[in-house]
């Protein structure tokens, strides 16, 4: 979809694991960025450029030091999006963004536009870059929202590209939710099975 859609690169980030996104990477090495989502005791962060998994669980900057030992690019995700487990308290969040590259500022699955909007200017008031992150769940969600920034092929090149991000793309349906709430139910019942 990556490649239909005319994705130069896309970042892999399931929750709390490499295995996706290691899988994706050998079929097209040149598109994926190995990365993770991870849970950590105060809400999520994004890891791109990982060799391993990083633990959920962990205290914000104990996960993001064993993200900058593999030489990784750290961003929060859906930092406001209070619907979601994982979003961040502010105080918790201004803790951690002296230590983070990037904050997301556009990301599909935050229904609404205030998350994003408080997300970005968190971000413009401390100096940090924005990213997009579609969070697709589906491959029908895969691109609908993009940051436009230089190329690159390495985890500084990237660092050095997000000072000139661009977003581009809208927000999905909030029915999304629901084929996300499907594959869980489906999982849960094959593993019954």
């Amino acid at each position: 979809m990556a490649r239909r859609r005319g994705l130069q690169k896309v970042a892999i980030t399931d929750h709390n694991t490499l295995w996706g996104a290691k899988a994706a990477q050998q079929l097209d090495p040149e598109r994926v960025i190995v990365g993770e989502e991870i849970m950590t005791t105060e809400g999520e962060l994004l890891a791109y450029f990982l060799e391993e998994t990083i633990p959920p669980g962990l205290p914000p900057a104990e996960a993001i030091a064993q993200i900058r030992a593999q030489g990784g690019v750290v961003a929060v995700a859906h930092p406001f999006d209070r619907r979601r487990k994982g979003h961040w308290k502010p105080e918790a969040l201004a803790r951690i963004a002296p230590l983070v590259d990037a904050i997301e500022g556009l990301n599909a699955r935050c229904f609404g536009r205030e998350a994003n909007l408080r997300a970005q200017q968190f971000a413009a008031a401390r100096g940090l870059a924005v990213i997009a992150g579609s969070d697709a769940h589906t491959a029908g969600e895969v691109g609908r929202v993009v940051t436009l920034l230089p190329a690159f092929t390495t985890a500084e090149a990237l660092k050095a590209a997000l000072t000139t991000t661009r977003l581009e793309g809208r927000p999905s349906w909030p029915t999304v939710v629901l084929a996300s709430r499907y594959a869980k139910w489906r999982k849960r019942w094959r593993l019954a099975s």
